[in-house]
């Protein structure tokens, strides 16, 4: 590939992220969309516009740009979370690493990678890619020190900028874990692998337990049930709903059994005053003895204060390991109820299961990435197809087959890939959907990282592909050799994922498509629910970290890449700015628990540029260059692992020093009666199905930090409390 052919690539990804950009500005002011690009505000207040028929709703303008940009720290913390202002400052440390690294290597490399053959150089447009790698250097060349001095220089800024985040990102964790409303997950301990007793109920078993063993602490429990059961409920929550709408003072009375609760399947009574019934109402714990099998062996469990409940969550219970498991809930908004049911003993059988069926997923996967590589060389496609020999010859097709149609067939064979790892994830037994979603990253990471990277880079055949593992010793090399040889690859899928998809992303396509075809080709007035998305960090990050690793490995060897990333960048600040304050809904918070995957993974890709700059330095015949290079691997591994122990861990638990103080300031202030008082309707299976039957969701809309901005006057709130209300009285008849 030459540059023209580069840039033909860009040319058509610029005129892509052109239409689009102008496409949203418009898009964004019609009143029809408000529920698409406006979703934070449509779910909980009405938009109105005063002129839906002005001129300037139908002209395109850059006001969103200018809205993003300015908008402070504060004001995406207030709108995303701790997590969303994590994210934003990953893609903000990125662009200060790659300017540092497109200042030292465009201004020092570059130069020398073009100049390193005496050589007749042609018109810049029609110049090879190649030239312009460190392959155009002669072997023995003293300007190899350049490529070893800005390694050098990249390495002491990355670990830098990344110690700093990494203190910065922890103080804020801190910060948020002392400076919040009390928090229920951190007096509460979730139990599985409650041992069988023919006696008594798991309920039971649990009340013995914990008062046995914690007599001073335990305050109460709240037992989970299987997922059927709830869905029983769920369904007459759902008729009950539709009744109150209209109705307020009816009750509807059916004749099946409710298992969970021992009434009638659509007992739903209306109470005038809900609150003091409901507290004279049984418990739910005690269970008529049929109905005892709809309990599952694992319960939440309330503590009177934090430090105890991180003792119960931390110690081993049992002289069985895999009886009395604990650990600390997760955030009441954060449960994933439906595998809290999965008995213990099956979740390592399914974490092996779905190991398997990841790599089988991954090996299967080289096909696709095999089909990629041979659109990029022509004499392999005129192989495989000879009758597109003639359709070739004409340049510009040439360059568009060659250069931009194997990065956009490589991106729709990945857009695959996400929604396969979250059900992997969900079948692992995550039991919070930050884990799901922290583990579906981890799983994408991986799987783009050898994808995308390491089977593109050695390319061939899937015979070859294997050979790679008996060659482990030989893999720097191979690297090294096939690394530099495929920059217009990574340059071009750059281009093409990156560019493109962030203009995908500011359109929201799915939704934009689904609210034209409910809006004008069904006509239905209903309003729209289940419309509130959660940030996507499972896909976005993977993507931030591999153009990450793309830039590091290729910024001594390749570094016309690095313009097209840091354009990328700065466009990916600007777009995610505006869909964390304008789309995306925050719903539960897990307080920056995706920055350790991140600084790994940079780790990583900073280890595995030196261990290829080493490999190259060796193959140009410059051992001087190759030998002070290795020093840099060294140094990173021991960075890492000081960050590890100073940073990592709090990230896994809460300091009982920070627990142990809010305890107390607790208890100066006289709180503890109005926590104990409000664990156990947090953990309610059915006070949560409740919320999504509504548009207006409390913690949706307001985030896990603050307060409801529903209107519990207004008929909308009223309804929501009504059918919370009916819900619970159920729930403990």
């Amino acid at each position: 590939m030459d540059v023209a052919d580069l840039l033909t690539s860009a040319g058509i990804n610029i005129s892509v992220c052109v239409v689009a950009f102008s496409l949203y500005s418009v898009l964004r002011k019609q009143p029809s969309n408000a529920c698409v690009y406006f979703t934070r505000r449509y779910i909980s207040e009405t938009i109105r516009h005063d002129d839906p028929f002005s001129l300037h709703r139908f002209v395109p303008s850059a006001g969103w740009i200018m809205q993003a940009w300015r908008a402070t720290d504060e004001e995406i913390l207030e709108a995303g979370g701790i997590d969303a202002v994590v994210f934003m400052r990953i893609v903000v440390l990125s662009i200060r690493i790659f300017i540092i690294a497109a200042v030292i290597c465009v201004f020092l490399v570059l130069p020398v990678n073009y100049y390193g053959k005496d050589m007749e150089h042609r018109n810049f447009r029609f110049e090879s890619i190649d030239v312009f790698t460190i392959g155009n250097v002669e072997e023995g060349s003293k300007w190899l020190w350049a490529h070893c001095l800005a390694l050098y220089i990249i390495t002491c800024a990355v670990c830098v900028l990344l110690y700093l985040e990494y203190k910065s990102i922890t103080k804020m964790r801190l910060a948020y874990i002392t400076g919040s409303h009390p928090n229920p997950s951190h007096f509460t301990v979730l139990v599985r692998g409650i041992p069988w007793s023919q006696d008594h109920s798991y309920s039971k078993s649990v009340e013995s337990f914990f008062s046995t063993y914690y007599p001073d602490t335990y305050v109460d429990h709240q037992m989970i049930y299987r997922p059927s059961t709830v869905h029983k409920l769920k369904k007459d929550a759902k008729k009950m709903y539709r009744i109150l709408r209209p109705i307020e003072t009816e009750y509807v009375r059916g004749d099946k059994p409710c298992y969970l609760c021992g009434g009638t399947a659509h007992t739903f009574k209306l109470l005038q005053n809900g609150e003091d019934s409901i507290r004279s109402q049984t418990s739910i714990d005690e269970l008529h003895p049929t109905q005892i099998e709809k309990e599952c062996p694992a319960a939440f469990v309330f503590f009177k204060n934090r430090y105890a409940a991180v003792v119960a969550a931390q110690v081993l219970q049992s002289s069985n390991p895999m009886l009395w498991v604990t650990q600390l809930a997760p955030e009441p908004h954060d449960v994933y109820w439906s595998n809290l049911g999965i008995p213990y003993k099956q979740v390592w059988v399914r974490k092996i299961v779905v190991l398997l069926i990841a790599l089988a997923f991954v090996f299967v996967f080289l096909f696709p990435v095999t089909l990629v590589q041979g659109l990029t060389q022509p004499q392999v496609l005129i192989h495989w197809f000879p009758q597109i020999k003639e359709v070739l010859k004409l340049k510009f097709l040439n360059r568009l087959v060659t250069g931009y149609l194997p990065s956009v067939i490589l991106i729709l064979f990945l857009y695959t890939v996400p929604p396969i790892m979250m059900l992997l994830s969900r079948i692992e037994g995550n039991v919070s959907r930050s884990d799901r979603k922290k583990s579906a990253c981890i799983k994408i990471l991986y799987f783009t990282i050898w994808n995308v990277f390491f089977v593109n880079v050695l390319s061939g055949s899937f015979i070859n592909q294997m050979s790679i593992f008996s060659q482990i010793k030989e893999l720097p090399m191979m690297l090294a050799k096939q690394v530099p040889t495929q920059a217009t690859f990574f340059t071009t899928y750059v281009l093409s994922s990156g560019w493109a998809s962030l203009a995908f992303e500011l359109l929201q396509l799915f939704a934009l498509i689904c609210n034209i075809l409910r809006r004008f080709i069904l006509r239905s007035k209903k309003e729209p629910t289940n419309i509130a998305l959660t940030f996507p960090h499972h896909t976005e990050i993977p993507r931030l970290l591999l153009f990450g690793l793309l830039g590091f490995t290729l910024s001594i060897l390749a570094p016309i890449i690095l313009p097209f990333l840091l354009v990328y960048f700065f466009l990916a600040f600007l777009v995610y700015r505006n869909q964390i304050l304008h789309v995306y809904v925050t719903k539960y918070e897990s307080a920056g628990q995706f920055w350790p995957i991140v600084h790994n993974a940079t780790i990583f890709s900073l280890v595995l540029t030196q261990v290829i700059a080493v490999a190259v330095l060796a193959m140009k015949k410059s051992p001087m260059a190759s030998g002070c290079t290795i020093p840099l691997i060294i140094i990173s591994l021991l960075f890492n692992e000081y960050c590890r122990k100073r940073f990592s861990q709090v990230f896994k638990r809460n300091p009982a020093q920070v627990l142990i103080e809010m305890d107390r300031r607790d208890e100066q202030w006289g709180k503890e009666e109005g926590i104990y008082n409000r664990l156990r309707s947090e953990y309610c299976q059915l006070a949560y199905i409740s919320r999504d039957l509504t548009i207006s969701k409390d913690f949706s809309v307001a985030g896990p930090n603050r307060q409801s901005r529903t209107d519990h006057n207004s008929p909308q709130g009223a309804d929501e409390n009504s059918l919370k209300q009916a819900t619970e009285l159920e729930l403990r008849q």
